[in-house]
């Protein structure tokens, strides 16, 4: 009767370890299924490539009319431009950090149409990319570029920043110097507030 009593408790004790093992077991997969999940809940919190919308030469003029008398930053870009691609991070890291300063930033692509949906979205995705993105649909972009600047010969990159009033206050063509673009930023902004403070 004893051997009988100590194979019952035998059996019970491997009986109550494979149940803790299968009760614990969806809850260590659950477990690593939330940590497998969370960098997918990272990248979900960080917002996916904006979504490009095609203009024409007529919708780009409004597009550089500074909304409520905020600085606009716009910067002409293709995917196929390697300056483009080398200064794009600068420019994201800028959108960021003025933002919420009060300066407004948008990127306007000179790709073919035909990147639409192929290498404008991946780059995009790529920089982590939160600003307002357009890609300019015209056969011709001579017209285009001379409504931007007389001056500019629509070499890329090319980077115009607006204060409040929609002048142009600094303009680079080919790759923009951070810290001078920083600097003119930095300038416009406190000009923006210094009219609004004596409002």
């Amino acid at each position: 009767m004893s051997s009988f009593t100590r194979s019952l408790t035998l059996v019970l004790v491997v009986v109550g370890l494979l149940l803790t093992f299968n009760v614990s077991a969806p809850g260590r997969d659950c477990g690593e299924s939330q940590t497998a999940r969370k960098p997918r809940g990272k990248r979900a919190a960080v917002k996916p490539a904006p979504a490009v919308r095609v203009i024409t030469a007529d919708e780009l003029g409004p597009l550089l009319k500074p909304g409520k008398g905020r600085p606009l930053l716009v910067n002409y870009w293709a995917t196929w431009c390697d300056p483009c691609r080398e200064e794009f991070p600068d420019l994201v890291k800028i959108d960021t950090d003025y933002r919420t300063k009060g300066l407004d930033t948008i990127a306007i692509s000179l790709d073919d149409l035909t990147e639409l949906k192929t290498e404008v979205p991946k780059f995009l995705q790529s920089m982590k990319v939160r600003m307002p993105v357009y890609l300019l649909n015209v056969a011709d972009p001579e017209p285009s570029i001379k409504m931007v600047d007389l001056a500019w010969g629509g070499a890329l990159p090319a980077t115009f920043l607006y204060d409040g009033r929609g002048e142009i206050v600094y303009k680079k063509f080919g790759r923009f110097d951070t810290a001078e673009l920083r600097t003119a930023i930095a300038k416009v902004i406190s000009e923006k507030c210094g009219v609004k403070s004596d409002e």
